[in-house]
């Protein structure tokens, strides 16, 4: 139950990661990136 608990929590953050590309610039968007990464 645990696993599908965080298999749609990854969804839910690759679509706020995706409407996020959207919007910003790829050179300030791995500053985004790199801190989630970092958060985790």
């Amino acid at each position: 139950m645990a696993k599908t608990d965080t298999t749609s929590f990854e969804k839910k953050l690759f679509k706020a990661a995706d409407k996020l590309r959207k919007n910003i610039d790829a050179a300030e968007y791995k500053h985004v990136v790199l801190g989630l990464i970092f958060l985790k």
